[in-house]
């Protein structure tokens, strides 16, 4: 058996959403964010000591951590061929590309968007705010939102003549992909100008393994 440690509006998503999509029987064990700094709780340092979701436990000992490689161990012990192009492909190349892409140069910047926004929005001393938020300001400006243009670009690019990230056929690759392009339209300006990127948004969100896993997992809504 499986557990999967599943912390509220996190990347664990993506790991109940395979496992949906192979048809795994899983365990959850939920996890809530601590409401005034939106960070897990302690109790996660338990199962791995750096306290992160997701995390995945077996029932012989075996803990793993890290999306990418929770994916990607998950479907070498039980993928069956499925959710990968065939090694040697073109397709496997780029399967392989987006599945270290996603955390490795996509999220750096949503991430720093995260954090800058929250500067601005904070609550500090009078005399400081200006000083910080001014900061915050530039560093957006002249970083982080010329380097999120360039990703999203990129992205709408590569779903030029074809509906998945790796080709033809939808594969592990889109989900560990959706997690960076759903905090892009929540917090980076995605809509409706990059159309491919919203309508690769539709076909996964209609996929019903998708919704099987929200269904398990409950409300998912990520941070802005």
């Amino acid at each position: 058996m499986l557990t999967v440690h599943h912390l509220e509006n996190s990347r664990s998503q993506r790991v109940l959403w395979l496992l949906e999509e192979l048809e795994l029987p899983y365990a959850i064990v939920q996890y809530r964010r601590d409401p005034a700094t939106l960070l897990a709780p302690p109790e996660l340092r338990r199962v791995h000591p750096l306290g992160k979701s997701p995390v995945v436990t077996t029932d012989d000992g075996l803990v793993l951590a890290e999306s990418g490689a929770i994916l990607e161990t998950l479907l070498e012990r039980h993928g069956q061929g499925r959710l990968a192009p065939p090694p040697g492909t073109p397709e496997a190349v780029r399967w392989r590309y987006f599945m270290h892409y996603a955390e490795g140069s996509a999220m750096p910047p949503l991430l720093l968007k995260l954090v800058f926004d929250r500067i601005e929005r904070a609550q500090m001393p009078f005399f400081v705010r200006p000083i910080a938020r001014g900061i915050a300001a530039k560093a957006k400006a002249a970083i982080v939102l010329p380097n999120l243009k360039q990703h999203l670009d990129f992205l709408e690019a590569e779903l030029a003549g074809r509906d998945w990230f790796a080709g033809a056929d939808f594969s592990a690759a889109d989900i560990q992909m959706s997690f960076p392009v759903e905090a892009a339209r929540a917090r980076a300006g995605l809509d409706a100008s990059r159309p491919r990127l919203m309508a690769w948004l539709d076909r996964i969100h209609a996929r019903p393994a998708f919704q099987r896993a929200l269904a398990r997992g409950g409300p998912y809504q990520l941070l802005d």
